[in-house]
């Protein structure tokens, strides 16, 4: 008889957690942060902030995939196919060729993608990989991996294919982040500029560069170790049906607190996934000439 009561109990209550989701409805797009692996020993928690902040925009539901922590992982074989936008904060050993196959036949055949800061710098020796991010760093790129990609002082897009390394950054701090075009969906309503935290400014980045539209850039000045040069910031990619959103930033927890990382993110994932963006700009969206942030507390 007791076992009757808690089977009835169950029941009862599988009935109404399945009326709230009918009555409040629940997130209509399905995101996959893989993470494991990452130069960058802050990883763990930028990953949470990552899908706390997907959560926030209440238009995701949110699972990690993690490998082993140092070497192939022949165990990582993530259904990437029940997404709809998978995020990176890996930059690791390879994944498994299976994997790997799965990954690019996911993206080509309409998966979202987003590539976050050292993410860029993975799989340097994967051609679909470097064809999806558009461009990468270190790891050995160079001339060989595809043009050095910068914008000119006259809003230009330079394809420098001159011999030279691929990935570099001067000293950390706060910079300005210029907007190339304010009609994408991503990017539209910003301000035609807005200071970003402070990060790590990659320049020098190199890659097959097609199919990609810059959005953002900013000035990586030689006080600071930088090229000289305006370096993407901002990038969309398509890759087959897949759409791909790029953004080098984001190095620290500091710099994932700044409020233009945050919506940049947010707006890069919900692009990434349906190809429209609904979330408007927030009023602490940050200024020309202010840095502005969002103290992140772990849960």
């Amino acid at each position: 008889m007791r076992s009757y009561r808690v089977w009835v109990l169950l029941t009862m209550l599988a009935a109404v957690l399945a009326w709230q989701r009918e009555l409040y409805g629940q997130p209509p797009l399905k995101a996959l942060i893989v993470d494991g692996q990452n130069n960058h020993g802050v990883w763990p928690k930028t990953s949470q902030m990552m899908k706390a902040y997907l959560e926030k925009t209440g238009l995701f539901s949110v699972d990690i995939a993690r490998t082993k922590p140092q070497g192939v992982d022949p165990d990582f074989q993530p259904r990437f196919s029940d997404y709809h936008v998978v995020v990176s904060n890996y930059n690791g050993a390879p994944w498994p060729e299976k994997t790997r196959q799965a990954f690019v036949e996911y993206v080509r055949n309409g998966g979202g993608f987003v590539v976050v800061h050292a993410a860029n710098n993975a799989f340097p020796d994967w051609p679909e990989y470097n064809q999806i991010i558009g461009l990468g760093g270190w790891g050995g790129r160079n001339e060989k991996s595809g043009p050095y990609v910068y914008v000119d002082e006259q809003g230009g897009i330079v394809r420098d294919t001159r011999p030279g390394p691929g990935g570099h950054h001067g000293s950390q701090h706060p910079f300005l982040i210029v907007v190339r075009d304010q009609q994408h969906p991503i990017t539209q309503g910003m301000p035609a500029a807005w200071m970003h935290a402070q990060d790590e400014l990659y320049d020098f980045l190199r890659g097959p560069a097609e199919n990609m539209h810059v959005l953002a850039t900013a000035y990586a000045d030689p006080k600071y170790g930088g090229s000289g040069r305006h370096e993407p910031m901002l990038m969309v990619i398509h890759y087959g049906k897949g759409r791909v959103f790029h953004t080098p930033m984001g190095h620290g927890d500091y710099s994932q607190e700044c409020v233009g990382f945050i919506v940049s993110f947010q707006r890069g994932a919900e692009w990434a996934a349906t190809g429209k963006v609904t979330q408007p700009l927030p009023d602490d969206f940050p200024t020309a000439d202010k840095v502005v942030q969002r103290k992140f507390a772990e849960r």
